[in-house]
């Protein structure tokens, strides 16, 4: 049975992954103010897989019997000054969600609740894969530089992303 700690540390991620699609929405906003709607849907996405994360959450406490609480969400930062900076920003936020994913693991483990480490993992495994994408982004940005013409093929790959909830 799901003790009260890692209960309300499920809500806490959950509401984090809420908090998640509102960052990437303010990088989108970002990117789309000055005309780069392909990274701007990139963020689109990311901050819809992000809902996706928390709505399966929501889900794993409803299913287990448990009360899904929505808290408010501070204010993301909304001031960028590059493309560059957006990638790191998401890299190091992505960061902090596998962070949070580690220590919701531990807790788990440390209370034997086998169900919740068998969800977990499918989080962690997926942090891996966001850690790289947003590494690999941002090697991309810092070789290319100042080459307009690969800033914007990438541009024109970003703008063809979308979002496919993975099979279960």
């Amino acid at each position: 049975m799901m003790n009260d700690a890692l209960h309300k540390a499920l809500n806490d991620q959950m509401n984090f992954e809420f908090y998640s699609s509102q960052v990437y929405l303010s990088m989108a906003a970002y990117l789309s103010s000055e005309s780069l709607d392909g990274f701007a849907n990139f963020f689109i996405v990311q901050a819809e897989e992000e809902k996706f994360h928390a709505m399966k959450i929501y889900q794993f406490l409803n299913n287990r019997g448990k009360r899904a609480t929505i808290y408010g969400m501070d204010t993301p930062n909304n001031d960028y000054h590059s493309v560059l900076e957006v990638f790191e920003d998401g890299y190091k936020h992505e960061i902090e969600v596998t962070k949070r994913f580690y220590h919701l693991s531990d807790l788990a483990m440390n209370d034997r609740e086998h169900a919740t480490i068998q969800f977990l993992k499918w989080f962690i495994d997926e942090q891996v894969e966001e850690e790289a994408m947003f590494d690999s982004i941002i090697q991309k940005l810092k070789r290319i530089d100042k080459d307009s013409n690969a800033f914007f093929m990438l541009d024109s790959e970003f703008a063809q992303r979308k979002f496919t909830p993975p099979a279960e």
